[in-house]
């Protein structure tokens, strides 16, 4: 498992990535998993190339996408809360959780896609699969962060590595 020490540390490895797909098309997408004890929830946000995903919701529906000027705004949070829910599945202690779709925006090349699980009070386990983006590309990387009680563990899953897991 790949540890971050540092928060600066993964926006070394966003710029790494992002210098290298110049030079060779690089397939990433990052997930954040935070649990907020105050607010006794758990937020999750994907960073995805909007491009690769446009390409990718585009296959699944079978129509033209937009989301950096979706046609149907309504139309396109249901679409991006369909895909990341078929594809992003993630437990703590053994449950699993029932992501509620909070929206998204666009962050330069990326789409910040965000959920969150209300009611989860405390966090000794999480375990997650995440294969989005695997079936459109065969060298996708799936980052993983995931923070409970300011601990920060990560790691990366290879196409077609999909699952992990976290203790704390």
């Amino acid at each position: 498992m790949l540890k971050i020490k540092h928060p600066g540390d993964t926006m070394l490895q966003l710029i790494i990535i992002s210098w290298l797909s110049f030079f060779h098309p690089f397939f990433v997408s990052v997930t954040e998993i935070n649990h907020n004890a105050k607010n006794q929830s758990v937020e999750v946000s994907c960073r995805i190339f909007y491009d690769d995903l446009e390409r990718t919701l585009e296959k699944q529906y079978k129509s033209p996408i937009d989301i950096v000027h979706p046609k149907d705004k309504t139309k396109m949070n249901q679409q991006l809360n369909d895909y990341i829910k078929k594809h992003l599945a993630i437990k703590t202690d053994g449950k699993a959780l029932n992501l509620s779709y909070v929206g998204y925006e666009i962050q330069e090349d990326a789409a910040w896609i965000y959920f969150e699980v209300k009611g989860i009070s405390k966090v000794k386990k999480v375990e997650i699969h995440d294969d989005i983006l695997f079936a459109e590309h065969p060298e996708q990387i799936n980052m993983l962060h995931v923070t409970v009680g300011g601990q920060r563990k990560s790691t990366k899953l290879d196409n077609p590595e999909s699952d992990a897991g976290f203790e704390f």
